[in-house]
């Protein structure tokens, strides 16, 4: 097994140089490989009963191109795990294993590959849709007080950032922000929008306002959103924080939490990346529902990347 590697280069440099394309959904590609994500902890459960897995999973997006791997800690919590009857200790090694996970994976390809360590919402942990929703009926400080200890485990395996992502409410992100202050590893914050406000409501441009001037912070965007929500999306967040864009759209089918299944057609569309470029993301790939397929269409349209010595115009 190849011995994890960390990137020579940070992920704030090489977004410096152009582009990167980021992984899918890891939860589609556990799925096609047989895994059963019907458990409350959906992915998270595989870190404790098939870690191989995901690394598995990880290494197909390695396979297809991906630069950013995003580790299977989403759904990962210590309330989470606590409800299977996992101690502290323990989870707290699970949550640590999903970035080793996702390093050796990266170790495979032949090219730098960075790892973002995923700290999901508190909706997430809820498993009941509501992280997209937001509007938990939490103030700042419970949320901070819930992120925190997740945030310094995953600190402390080192991945090369945190992706805080899929965040419904401008509300939880200024905890969010709070509770990573201090933890030694740059952030990217990614809403989960819907037109140009969070799923909470709030307009998106007072949403990123929250990230900007936060040296910390070093992209700002959306994810798991349609993907004809995202060009919007990334003019307001280039115009608000000046920052680079992270993006990372769900297949464009709709989430049915009652019925825990997908409703209606994909319109993801690679060629769609090319707009999204030239507006200023800087970090781009898929989630829900967008496999290995449709990463590697992607980096074919984005091209290359700081490894290969720049990265390549998008034509």
């Amino acid at each position: 097994m190849p011995a994890p590697s960390v990137p020579p280069v940070s992920l704030a440099d090489a977004l410096a140089r152009g582009p990167l394309v980021l992984d899918g959904g890891l939860s589609n590609q556990l799925a096609a490989q047989g895994c059963d994500l019907s458990d409350e902890l959906w992915s998270a459960r595989l870190l404790a009963d098939d870690p191989q897995q995901i690394e598995d999973a990880h290494a197909a997006y390695v396979r297809a191109g991906a630069r950013v791997l995003v580790t299977a800690s989403y759904q990962a919590t210590f309330e989470g795990f606590a409800r299977r009857g996992v101690g502290r200790e323990e989870a707290a090694a699970l949550l640590r294993s999903s970035v080793a996970l996702a390093r050796r994976a990266a170790a495979r390809a032949e090219r730098e590959v960075w790892v973002a360590a995923s700290v999901g919402p508190y909706g997430a942990m809820l498993a009941d849709g509501s992280e997209y929703r937001g509007r938990y009926g939490l103030g700042v400080a419970e949320l901070e007080r819930f992120h925190r200890p997740r945030v310094a485990v995953l600190a402390e395996a080192r991945p090369d950032v945190l992706a805080l992502e899929t965040v419904p409410d401008a509300v939880e992100a200024e905890a969010l922000l709070r509770a990573v202050q201090g933890c030694g590893v740059p952030v990217w914050l990614s809403f989960s929008a819907a037109g140009e406000r969070t799923r909470a409501g709030q307009p998106l441009a007072e949403a990123f306002a929250l990230a900007a001037g936060n040296e910390q912070v070093i992209a700002v965007g959306v994810n798991c959103c349609d993907p004809h929500d995202v060009g919007p999306a990334v003019e307001t967040a280039v115009r608000v924080t000046g920052k680079p864009v992270v993006v990372y759209p769900n297949s464009g089918e709709g989430w049915d939490a009652a019925a825990r299944d997908w409703r209606g057609r994909s319109t993801f569309e690679p060629g769609l990346a090319r707009e999204w470029v030239a507006a200023g993301a800087r970090l781009v790939g898929g989630c829900c529902r967008v496999g290995p397929e449709r990463i590697a269409a992607l980096a074919g349209v984005i091209g290359g990347g700081p490894a290969a010595g720049g990265a390549r115009p998008v034509p």
